[in-house]
């Protein structure tokens, strides 16, 4: 997206470095398809579509607002990055894994139906959502966002839709400037918990013990996603939430048992937003380890 943006090519290095140690031998490993403009119609109106990959330049860039711009190569990757939400919920609803993780580019969950903004071209985790529903049949879907930056564009998408349960933690004040606790979508089926600058580990798991786990359990999902942005790390340069890695590790297993509970352990995670390089791999390796681990389990039942 330009010379020194955070949102670089370099973050997905990252991730696959961090998942590239003896530890994740075992890991299969997939090349994402291109979604299809139907697949991601779905959540986006098809003119939005067809405007957006019209505008991919063909050299240089093309801005979309300040923090969001297009480049030759970008119409792919948001292509890709929605493909791999879709190929991951066929997997996982076909029985050949559990769960898996979407190491992608653009992040999407800032993207609002009929707008790309914040990093995010097509809302990968919705659109995988509505895979689940419209090709596999699984009505009841929950999404669990702990990146630090409220999903607008994930809210915006299910506002009105009874059967999707959408759950953010995340820093406020900060942008986008939504996710107020007072938000709840048309049903009550959107819970948004507010967190603090400063607030750190022990706010964030009391906040996930407390308010996200009681309600992805009452809500009994067919399929649970998780937006996973590591970007609330205390390393991250773009906020202030002060998480470690192993936050993530254990909000990861956490939601991995309530799969387990619900839904048959299906689950699929994708990369929202993180910054730091290094927090980042470390971020990427905790998650990972955890959805292994929670895959492992239930192999073992």
């Amino acid at each position: 997206m330009g010379r020194h943006h955070p949102e670089s090519p370099d973050r997905l290095r990252a991730v696959l470095c961090g998942i590239g140690g003896p530890r994740f031998a075992g890991l299969q490993r997939r090349e994402a398809p291109q979604a299809t403009v139907e697949q991601i119609a779905r959540v986006h109106p098809v003119e939005f579509v067809e405007r957006l990959l019209s505008a991919v330049p063909a050299e240089g860039q093309h801005q979309i607002d300040g923090d969001t711009a297009l480049n030759p190569a970008s119409g792919e990757a948001a292509l890709r990055a929605a493909g791999a939400l879709c190929a991951a919920v066929d997997a996982v609803a076909g029985g050949a894994i559990s769960n898996a993780f979407c190491a992608v580019r653009p992040p999407g969950h800032h993207a609002e139906p009929s707008q790309a903004m914040g990093f995010c071209l097509f809302n990968n985790v919705a659109i995988g959502a509505m895979q689940a529903r419209h090709v596999h049949g699984f009505q009841r879907i929950a999404i669990f966002d702990f990146d630090v930056h409220h999903g607008n564009g994930t809210q915006a998408a299910f506002w009105n839709d009874q059967d999707v349960l959408f759950v953010s933690t995340h820093q406020s004040p900060l942008y986008p400037g939504t996710g107020d606790a007072d938000e709840t979508g048309s049903s009550d089926n959107i819970l948004n918990i507010p967190l603090a600058p400063g607030s750190g580990s022990n706010a964030f798991r009391s906040a996930v013990s407390d308010l996200v786990l009681p309600a992805l359990d009452a809500f009994k999902p067919d399929f649970i996603f998780i937006s996973a942005g590591f970007d609330a790390h205390s390393a991250d340069p773009l906020a202030s939430l002060e998480l470690e890695s192993e936050d993530f590790a254990w909000a990861t297993a956490e939601v991995a048992k309530i799969a387990q509970r619900h839904c048959a352990g299906r689950l699929v995670s994708t990369l929202e937003g993180g910054y730091d390089l290094m927090a980042l791999a470390a971020c990427a390796s905790a998650h990972v380890g955890a959805l292994m681990e929670a895959a492992e389990a239930l192999d073992r039942r």
